[in-house]
This record gives C-alpha cells, sequence and structure tokens, in this order.
C-alpha cells in the first residue's frame, strides 16, 4: 500500500493559495510527480479527512508538480489549512 505521506509533499503558502482558501474552499499542494489526480484525492481525504470534489494538477517550470483541490461544500478548506498551521 502507498503511504499518502509520500504522494503529499507539503501545502503551497503563497498569497495567491491562501486567498482560494478562503473564496474558493481550494487547497493547494506539492505532490510526487508520479502521483495521478486519482492518488492525489486520495491521499488528501485519507490525510485530513475531506471529501475532495475535483483536482487540478500542473507541473510547474522548475519540475515539481502542484495539485489544486475543490473540496465538498460541506467541508473547510480554512479549516485543513487551519490545522496545517498555514492559516
Amino acid at each position: 500500500m502507498i503511504d499518502p505521506n509520500e504522494i503529499i509533499i507539503r501545502p503551497v503558502v503563497t498569497e495567491a493559495s491562501l486567498g482560494a482558501v478562503d473564496s474558493q474552499n481550494k487547497l493547494v499542494f506539492y505532490v510526487a510527480r508520479s502521483a495521478n489526480k486519482n492518488t492525489i484525492k486520495w491521499a488528501v481525504e485519507t490525510l485530513y479527512d475531506v471529501v475532495v470534489e475535483k483536482v487540478n494538477t500542473l507541473i510547474m517550470p522548475d519540475g515539481r508538480k502542484k495539485a489544486i483541490l475543490r473540496l465538498s461544500p460541506e467541508y473547510s478548506a480554512a479549516d485543513v489549512a487551519t490545522k496545517l498551521g498555514i492559516f
């Protein structure tokens, strides 16, 4: 079994990502380059006990992979961000 901590590297803490937490109920993470959207969704749901509605990924020019996850309306991205200590 895959360890979800190997998939999710760390949260992205930027002004834009923190704005997305409030306005769009989204979380942003750096993830393993080999992870696909289904794996990322499973890892976040397992680690933070939330339901992920949508996953967008992008590979940045420096080679890191970033995942933007929109949570279901009944879950608060701000609560998860607070638990992570980034908000």
